[in-house]
Order: C-alpha cells, then sequence, then structure tokens
C-alpha cells in the first residue's frame, strides 16, 4: 500500500494563505487601484494624456536611456559575474560587497554622489570637462544613474548560474577541438543565456521606474531631460490622479510586455 507523500513545506495551506494574501496587499492591490483610476478616464482623454508632445519626449528620453544602461549592464555585469565566480584576487569579497550598493544605498543619496562625481568641479567631471564630455544635466547623466542602480540586477541573475556550471562542460568543449572564444558562445554562453536574458530585463525595468537617481543628475528639462516618472510626479503634485495614473500605466504596461516576451524567449 502506498503512503501518502509528506509535503516538502509544513503547513501548506497556511502558507499559500499568507503569501496569496501577501500578495494581493504589496502587488494587485496598487496595480488595481492604478487600472482603476486610469479607467475614469475616457479612451480620447487617455489617448490625448499619453500622446501629448511632452509625454511623447518623456517616453524617448527615459527608453532610450533605460535601452543605454542596460547594454552597459550586460556587458559590464556578465564581466562582474564572471570574474566573481571564476577568480579569487584581493578585495574579492569587497567587489562582491559593492556590488550590493545601489540595493542598500538610497536612490536620492545615489542621484547626489553621482553628481558630486560628474559635476564640473567633481573628482571625475573636472578631467572629462576639457575633453568637451558633460555629464550632468545631460541625457548622458541619466544613463549612468540608471546604469549604476540597476547594474546589481545581472550581476546577481547570472553569477550563481556561473557557479553552479559543471567544468566538465567547458572540458569537454576543449578536448572537442574547440578554443576559448567558441566554448563560450557555443557551450557556455548558451547555458547561461536564460539567467542573463532575466537580469537584462530586470535591469530594464529597473531603469524604466527610476527616479531617486535620475532626478538628481538630469537636470529635469521637459522635453529633454525629463522621464516618464518625474512626470507621474510633476501630476500628483499637481493633484491631476487620472493623468498620472495614465503615464503611470504606459510604463506598467511596457514593462509587463517586456516579462513576456522575456519568458516567452526563454
Amino acid at each position: 500500500m502506498l503512503k501518502a507523500q509528506k509535503n516538502a513545506l509544513p503547513g501548506f495551506r497556511l502558507t499559500l494563505s499568507c503569501t496569496g494574501a501577501y500578495v494581493t496587499l504589496i502587488v494587485l492591490l496598487p496595480i488595481a487601484a492604478l487600472l482603476l483610476k486610469t479607467a475614469s478616464l475616457s479612451l480620447d482623454d487617455f489617448l490625448a494624456i499619453i500622446t501629448a508632445p511632452r509625454a511623447l519626449a518623456s517616453y524617448r528620453v527615459t527608453l532610450g536611456a533605460a535601452a543605454w544602461a542596460t547594454a552597459i549592464n550586460a556587458v559590464l555585469g556578465l564581466l562582474l559575474a564572471w570574474i566573481l565566480s571564476r577568480y579569487e584576487f584581493p578585495g574579492r569579497r569587497l567587489l562582491d560587497a559593492v556590488i550590493e550598493l545601489p540595493f542598500a544605498l538610497p536612490t536620492a543619496v545615489a542621484g547626489i554622489a553621482l553628481v558630486t562625481l560628474f559635476a564640473r568641479n567633481g573628482w571625475v567631471g573636472q578631467y572629462l570637462d576639457p575633453l568637451g564630455i558633460k555629464i550632468v544635466y545631460t541625457q548622458a547623466g541619466i544613463v549612468v544613474a540608471m546604469t549604476f542602480t540597476s547594474l546589481p540586477f545581472v550581476v546577481r541573475t547570472v553569477q550563481p548560474v556561473l557557479a553552479d556550471l559543471d567544468p566538465e562542460l567547458e572540458e569537454a568543449g576543449f578536448l572537442l577541438g574547440g578554443n576559448g572564444r567558441q566554448v563560450f558562445t557555443r557551450v557556455l554562453f548558451p547555458t547561461l543565456f536564460p539567467a542573463f536574458l532575466a537580469g537584462c530585463s530586470l535591469s530594464f525595468a529597473r531603469s524604466l521606474g527610476e527616479f531617486g537617481a535620475v532626478i538628481f543628475i538630469a537636470g529635469n528639462l521637459p522635453m529633454k531631460t525629463e522621464i516618464t516618472a518625474l512626470l507621474v510626479f510633476i501630476r500628483l503634485e499637481e493633484f491631476d490622479y487620472p493623468a498620472a495614473a495614465a503615464y503611470a500605466t504606459v510604463l506598467l504596461i511596457i514593462s509587463f510586455v517586456l516579462l513576456l516576451i522575456t519568458n516567452a524567449i526563454q
């Protein structure tokens, strides 16, 4: 007679209920409130708000900067994950801890720190200014801020997969006559790709919603360096809640579609 299999997680019904209540309160209810506020607008009003010239300019700035930040993080994050997983060197644990800094540091503090670094008389900006490179109050500053705050997503997503890879996969690739580049592109990277893609998607989504670090370094010039998250904040300060909800819904839809595409590819 077969015995009933015991659940690995004690109190399954209780934990499932707690999880469902948490997801409902923290995730579903805020999203539902956002969509309900947006639904108070007629279709014509909604389209007029989200297609206004200032709104379209903020989408271009936000999406463009987020794309550049994600591309930078894709390369830099993969390299950092590779170094931290494969090599032992002095300061490795310190570097590993520094990766978490954007998570622990308030974004407003990060923005002030970036301005201090890249201002014309800043530690880094004083060397860039004679070269004609301006970071603060430009779209380049937005990219820098987004890159800083979203880098850990790529590193922390790829690093565990790299650490768990079987070394025999690489050995087999070399024994079959492959060089380092071929082993990486044909053996290792296909294995890493789902985690790498997930990390890049999270990095992009995080960049879309970045606010605190960006507003201090961007200059917030309408039509030039104004991000959509700031436009949402401005409408909230004006008590124009439907317009703020409309802009936020656009960002939500973009992030949701991106995650759907990522899951489909994976």
